[in-house]
């Protein structure tokens, strides 16, 4: 079914304004002989049997005019001519019988062209329609509707006796025209068949006011709907084939067609005038929009339910498929007013309310509401063409993309205004929280469970739009926040766990169409937890520069530093525990790192009781620090060798056993260097011979790691390889290299 079946309606047979009926003036000539002779053979001349009737003519003028206007809904003021529209085959068919009539009649050939060329003009040969040969016979030689005119009947809606009327008429006017009455004045044979066709289109504009009413308020009774039924079925009786001689008197008038074009022309015309107050130039949003959405659904709703209710059981007993034919008008029409507000639609509100009243409102079983209608036998085609819906569907995510990205930016100036209240962030179930979560995953939410409630392809594309601003989001976000003076360990809490929620609840809601999202947030994270441990760095650096100093020996230079990590730690409790975890495990590597790189960077050897008093303190050093990082829940455990292995080898007193405390500190750590362990034996008195062995050893074991494919320590991880030594130290290497025999 077309989306616009009135655009392909063919123009009925019904008259759909009724003019007034005037006789044409026609010339007064004093009549020869032989044209009177032909004139009272012809039966042209009025008789008591069609005297009586002579009024029939003016009660069908009015009646075809009322029937005319109900049936079009207006009033008509100027009419070109009541056939001009619904006869015209008529008038060919009359010239073919003129024609032939004067061709038998040689004498009679100007008259008749004359008739011929007065039915070019409709109005002429209706006028010349009189009074006289409007219904032709009396009152008491008709059976149906005896004392009733064929034009009253259909006035009062008998319109099977006034179609059983007209049927007899037809039926003697053929007969009479076979028998030879006519042949002598063929232009009296053309009135009467003008009138049988007047008031066959009569009937025909009574069919469709009576359409025309059934869905108003006031309705039309069963009664009338069945007997419109009947006589639709009559006709398909009498007249079931075009007969052979071309007559035109019986030919099928296809009434069943013209009832099927008069309801979609009704449902047309109920369909455009719903929510009429809210037309095209008067949607100015998606407000307006959905309130004439909601308008036409309740039109259509009532209608179809009346139809089911009333009007299907009025027809059905002549077996006329209405709810059908009911149903697939107002889906057609409902799809040309869709169409229509489609290419007036603007923005993504108005767009999206159109979807999603065509996908979810008009498509689901519940738009009729309880009533347990019948499908049609065949499908109905979609609401909205494929191509018309595509365009919807991309007009509506261009849109959308605009206004996701203008809802990230809305996101962050919040966000901006916080930092700059100096707000603390609010602590939800122990974490850090910031609305950046609930906000974006909000946005992104909404939007694809709007998208997914009109098509999978809209929701997919959706779901890509907003990885894409959330993407293109997330460096911004960093960018200004870093720039901000709201930059602490609160903040940077709040932004790892809002990057984390969002990683774990975006693909786990959405998994496998966000996945392109996971390496942004991670990296994002990332950032923040590298500001959070240049916090820590900034604030613990200075207390490394008291080790492995002459104060350091006698006091205990360490704990300051450890309650620096502590309150540190203290703000990790409040943080999402991969990276909670992992942030204690770099400060834990840190401050290792830290402590030897401080060793390391002694100017001086230990010498004496200072070696023995260093050992000693480097070990109790790595105690606490092993202790305080195994409490606060650093799972670094690969950590603890280092400062042990060192000390070891500073306080180790014979001097042969250092190469196992050598070897122990490079098996553990194999990313150190030769230039490490060169600063290790330097920090006690050792001949340059044994250093010389020691260092061959050490680079042994190097050499071995390497090419066992390892140089970093168990698990990948990085400690002396970022440890700097001084440049001295490779000098020193390659002194002792060179004196190596």
């Amino acid at each position: 079914m077309s989306s616009s079946p009135a655009a392909k309606m063919p123009l009925p047979r019904t008259v759909t304004s009724a003019p007034e009926l005037h006789r044409a003036k026609e010339p007064m000539e004093p009549p020869t002989a032989a044209q009177s002779t032909r004139r009272t053979s012809g039966g042209d001349e009025p008789g008591p049997r069609w005297e009586g009737l002579r009024s029939g003519l003016g009660t069908f003028r009015r009646a075809f005019h009322r029937s005319s206007q109900r049936a079009s809904g207006q009033t008509p003021k100027d009419d070109p001519g009541l056939l001009r529209r619904g006869s015209h085959f008529l008038l060919r068919s009359l010239r073919r019988t003129l024609d032939s009539s004067a061709a038998a009649d040689q004498p009679q050939a100007p008259a008749v062209l004359g008739v011929a060329q007065g039915l070019e003009a409709p109005s002429g040969v209706i006028g010349g329609a009189d009074q006289k040969t409007c219904t032709w016979v009396g009152p008491e030689e008709l059976e149906p509707g005896a004392g009733k005119s064929v034009a009253d009947l259909i006035t009062e809606r008998r319109l099977l006796a006034a179609f059983q009327q007209l049927r007899h008429l037809e039926t003697q006017l053929v007969a009479e025209k076979a028998s030879g009455t006519f042949k002598q004045n063929p232009t009296a044979f053309a009135r009467r068949a003008m009138d049988v066709c007047l008031h066959y289109d009569g009937l025909a504009a009574e069919i469709s006011a009576i359409v025309r009413e059934t869905l108003s308020p006031d309705g039309v009774d069963a009664a009338t709907l069945a007997e419109l039924a009947d006589v639709v079925h009559a006709e398909e009786e009498a007249h079931q084939a075009p007969p052979t001689d071309g007559d035109f008197l019986t030919t099928p008038r296809h009434w069943r067609q013209h009832w099927e074009d008069a309801v979609r022309q009704s449902v047309q015309e109920r369909v455009q005038q719903a929510g009429t107050g809210e037309a095209l130039g008067a949607v100015k949003g998606a407000s307006d929009l959905a309130q004439l959405l909601t308008k036409l659904g309740c039109l259509v709703r009532h209608d179809l339910q009346k139809v089911q209710l009333q009007v299907q059981p009025a027809y059905a007993a002549s077996g006329f498929p209405a709810w059908e034919v009911y149903l697939h008008a107002f889906h057609g029409a409902v799809a040309q007013r869709l169409q229509e507000l489609a290419y007036n639609a603007c923005g993504s509100e108005q767009l999206y309310v159109l979807l999603d009243w065509a996908a979810n409102v008009y498509s689901s079983p519940e738009f009729l509401g309880a009533l347990d209608l019948g499908l049609p036998t065949e499908p109905l085609p979609p609401l909205l063409a494929p191509d018309l819906w595509a365009q919807l569907e991309r007009d509506y995510t261009s849109f959308l993309e605009t206004k996701i990205m203008n809802c990230f930016d809305c996101i962050l100036q919040l966000e901006q205004s916080c930092w700059a209240a100096a707000e603390a962030p609010d602590i939800l179930q122990g974490r850090y929280h910031t609305p950046l979560c609930i906000d974006v995953h909000t946005l992104v939410a909404q939007h694809v469970k709007a998208a997914g409630a009109v098509s999978a392809e809209l929701k997919a594309t959706t779901l890509q739009i907003c990885a894409r601003a959330l993407r293109l989001f997330l460096p911004r976000f960093e960018k200004a926040f870093l720039e901000s003076k709201a930059v602490n360990e609160p903040q940077l809490g709040a932004n790892i766990n809002a990057c984390e929620e969002l990683r774990t609840s975006l693909l786990s809601k959405f998994p496998g169409m966000l996945e392109e999202l996971e390496k942004p947030l991670v990296a994002a994270a990332s950032t923040f937890q590298k500001q959070l441990l240049q916090g820590l760095q900034r604030d613990v650096q200075p207390y490394f520069r008291v080790l492995c100093t002459k104060a350091w020996l006698t006091q205990d230079m360490l704990q300051p530093l450890m309650d620096e990590v502590v309150a540190f730690a203290q703000h990790l409790k409040h943080v999402a525990p991969p990276w909670a975890q992992e942030t204690l495990q770099e400060a834990h590597r840190y401050v290792v790192r830290e402590y030897l790189a401080q060793v390391l960077k002694r100017p001086k050897q230990f010498q004496g009781v200072d070696r023995i008093t260093g050992s000693q303190k480097m070990n109790l050093d790595a105690q606490a620090i092993c202790d305080t990082f195994q409490g606060l829940g650093s799972e670094a455990t690969w950590l603890g060798q280092a400062i042990p292995c060192m000390a070891d080898i500073l306080g180790e007193t014979d001097k042969d056993d250092i190469q196992r405390h050598l070897e122990t500190l490079i098996r553990s750590y194999p990313d150190i260097r030769s230039d490490h362990v060169l600063a290790i034996l330097a920090l006690r008195r050792l001949g340059l011979r044994r250093k010389q062995l020691l260092l061959q050893r050490a680079q042994d074991l190097l050499s071995a790691a390497t090419k066992a494919g390892g140089s970093q320590a168990p698990g990948g991880h990085v400690l002396f390889g970022e440890i700097q030594v001084s440049t001295s130290m490779d000098v020193l290497i390659t002194r002792i290299c060179c004196s190596c025999p």
